[in-house]
């Protein structure tokens, strides 16, 4: 199952956030897709995590393309709680929409989920956590702040 694999993050258990050294998830890697659903697709990230034998099998893999937009939209979504302490719920009922975010010649919308019966308390929970998840949060995205602008020089 290791043929197709061109870059690889073994041991990834060891740095999986709060999970670190008890994470079931054992590596990273990069290659062709292995899951019939991504074939079409030239690149994919595999998440690998121990089966019941103590053998590595592929747990989820997604497209490139999918793991920069889960970052785009990650990111909008920190960058959107940074400022939403400004109003009192977190959120503009009226206007739950966060942003429109242009890609491929569509709009990605991104938005404070409505649907969600208990928003309200949800979203504060939601809130908190994601301070409480400051320092891994942080130091994350400052390697990727540091990556990128690496890219940029390209």
């Amino acid at each position: 199952m290791n043929e197709n694999i061109v870059i690889g993050a073994e041991n990834y258990n060891k740095v999986d956030g709060r999970n670190a050294y008890h994470s079931k998830i054992k590596k990273l890697t990069l290659g062709k897709p292995h899951l019939e659903e991504n074939k079409i697709m030239q690149i994919a990230l595999q998440i690998w995590k121990e089966n019941g034998k103590g053998e590595l099998e592929i747990d989820t893999e997604l497209p490139i393309h999918q793991i920069f937009d889960l970052m785009i939209f990650l990111s909008r979504t920190l960058l959107y709680f940074k400022e939403a302490y400004r109003m009192p719920l977190l959120y503009n009922p009226e206007n739950p929409t966060i942003e429109r975010i242009g890609i491929q010649g569509e709009a990605l919308p991104i938005e404070v989920y409505m649907q969600n019966p208990n928003i309200n308390k949800d979203i504060q929970e939601f809130a908190q956590t994601l301070n409480n998840l400051g320092e891994i949060t942080g130091e994350r995205l400052r390697v990727l702040t540091q990556i990128i602008e690496e890219l940029e020089m390209y």
